[in-house]
């Protein structure tokens, strides 16, 4: 099997970014004792957040780097295994979450998952696939279904046991989960009104019109989700840069 490349580490700017990312979706109360984020180095390898709390990750709390063929280095959290997974099926994403985002977890313990209902919803697959069970990913077999149900997709949410979002760069991953859960907000929000049988659904031509990129739209929300990070001075234009 393959294993670390010494030779491979990370710049200290993609440290930073990684540590900006934990600590937005901290804020965000997307995450909280239990998540972690990663970026992808390159074809074999990626950076994976430090193993505590996200809201507790310092300047001087380093990822560590991660092959994705291979053992889990000493240390890296077990859940881990989804985002080599992930790597390993679809190599043109560049950064994988794993969140606890509340509403998405609600719904999820009732075997439902948001509908394109609103803008932010237009991004994702509708619904958005559910891997159907709750225990925590601790095995080969349970990464490679959750990132075999995330597909070509770019979220897939697990019963009871939270989501997990990728995206060609870290900044779309951090922006698509909180949109992930702000669709599962105005799904709840419908059906306890009891108002989905005639709620408007997005049809894919909608959806597709609505899911842009332009008008700074990802980075714009990456600014106002990262604002105020002691580190975000290091990362204020994310994405032309990355």
């Amino acid at each position: 099997m393959m294993g670390v490349d010494p030779t491979v580490t990370a710049s200290a700017a993609q440290q930073s970014r990684l540590r900006v990312a934990a600590r937005a979706l901290a804020r965000a109360n997307l995450v909280h004792a239990y998540g972690h984020c990663s970026l992808r180095l390159d074809a074999g390898h990626f950076l994976v957040c430090a193993p505590k709390p996200m809201a507790l990750i310092t300047q001087h709390d380093d990822g560590v780097v991660v092959p994705v063929d291979g053992p889990l280095p000493e240390g890296v959290l077990g859940e881990v295994r989804i985002h080599q997974h992930i790597y390993r099926n679809r190599p043109e994403l560049g950064a994988v979450i794993r969140s606890m985002p509340p509403t998405v977890m609600s719904l999820s313990t009732a075997r439902c998952t948001p509908q394109r209902r609103h803008g932010m919803g237009a991004y994702f697959p509708a619904p958005v696939p559910l891997w159907d069970d709750p225990q925590l990913i601790r095995t080969e077999e349970q990464a490679a279904g959750v990132a075999r149900e995330l597909g070509q997709g770019n979220a897939v949410v697990m019963r009871g046991n939270g989501a997990v979002v990728a995206a060609p760069t870290l900044e779309k991953a951090l922006v698509l989960t909180w949109y992930l859960e702000d669709a599962a907000r105005v799904e709840l929000q419908v059906r306890s009104a009891g108002l989905a049988p005639q709620g408007a659904v997005l049809d894919e031509h909608e959806a597709a019109l609505r899911a842009t990129d332009a008008g700074r739209i990802f980075e714009r929300m990456w600014d106002y989700l990262t604002a105020g990070d002691h580190e975000s001075s290091f990362n204020q234009s994310p994405m032309e840069n990355a």
